[in-house]
């Protein structure tokens, strides 16, 4: 087992060769690429491709936050200071092909949510690859009873992403509670955005997007109401851990997830948060997850994070990319095999 490398390591040897040789991919001296135990990613985009935004994109703030001023242009959370950006699909028929690729070369299974033409199409192509999700985050994107007959006619299998924060609401509105009884008597996973949207999201894109309103104690009465049902917190509701692990040591059933700020925080703030939750006792109730885009390398990146987590035993590693997930939404690991 490779030590964790060191922020200079990837400075010099760029991000790519520093994170995919200790998964034992194909590398430069021509080894051929192990076959890869399976892994479940919980948490992708299907999205349509904008050529004029898809830019490309770094990983990790490799020093500090960008120092802006009122007047400037907002900081982005995309980062460029790295030797080897991960580049970004340029259209939908390059994203799903290099998507399906990876999926297929790192044993990725993986739910997706969003277009639904493209959901659509990706389950066409990779039917035991892609599990759908539906996502809903207010009550004006679809009555209850469409939403019911969604979830209830066999295409979409998990309900997410949840996000009313990004219009300043909380999970616990009841104007989503409704939604919340049908996915719990559907046995329906839930998984709800809680903690980080992004690196100046209120002042780029998402001007009601309330941070106040990523807080995990807001789920407090969501979990009430319905104690039957599941529910992950997606982007482990970073970066309030305190509030995090309190509230999945109240609530003995809640998940997490790592996507997001897996990849578009620094390196060792991700693994103090990760090291954190462990710590505390919850290693079985993580879940891998990207909160992939349009840059399909990502997926490979953030592996290489779990990976290189030299304070994780070999157990909770397989717990994390995959086991948690198995137990978490029912999956029969035998299909995996």
């Amino acid at each position: 087992m490779l030590q964790k490398p060191t922020l200079n390591f990837y400075r010099k040897a760029g991000l790519l060769s520093a994170l995919l040789i200790p998964m034992g991919l194909a590398s430069s001296f021509g080894q051929q690429a192990k076959k890869h135990l399976p892994i479940i990613d919980v948490h992708v985009h299907a999205m349509k491709v904008n050529p004029a935004f898809a830019a490309d994109m770094c990983p990790w703030f490799l020093s500090s936050m960008p120092g802006t001023i009122p007047g400037q242009p907002a900081p982005s959370f995309i980062n460029t200071d790295c030797a080897h950006p991960l580049k970004a699909a340029k259209s939908d028929a390059e994203f799903q092909e290099a998507l399906l690729a990876n999926a297929e070369r790192l044993n990725i299974t993986f739910i997706a949510s969003g277009d639904a033409e493209v959901l659509h199409r990706w389950k066409k192509a990779a039917p035991d690859r892609v599990i759908p999700s539906l996502g809903i985050s207010s009550s004006e994107q679809m009555t209850v009873e469409a939403f019911e007959d969604s979830l209830s006619n066999g295409f979409y299998k998990v309900m997410g992403e949840v996000a009313p924060q990004y219009q300043g609401g909380s999970p616990s509105d009841m104007s989503l509670d409704a939604y919340f009884a049908v996915a719990e008597k559907l046995d329906i996973p839930v998984g709800i955005h809680m903690g980080t949207g992004g690196n100046g999201m209120a002042n780029l894109s998402s001007p009601k997007y309330r941070a106040s309103m990523g807080r995990p104690f807001l789920l407090e009465d969501v979990l009430a109401r319905h104690p039957k049902m599941k529910i992950w917190v997606m982007h482990a509701g970073y970066p309030m851990i305190d509030e995090m692990i309190a509230l999945m040591g109240a609530n003995a059933y809640v998940y997490v997830d790592l996507a997001g700020f897996i990849w578009s925080y620094p390196l060792d703030e991700i693994h103090m948060y990760l090291n954190r939750l462990v710590q505390a006792g919850f290693g079985k109730r993580i879940l891998y997850g990207t909160d992939l885009m349009v840059w399909p390398e990502l997926q490979e990146v953030s592996i290489g994070v779990i990976e290189n987590a030299s304070y994780l035993s070999e157990d909770q590693k397989r717990d994390i990319l995959f086991n948690n997930a198995v137990r978490f939404f029912n999956l029969d690991p035998k299909k995996f095999e």
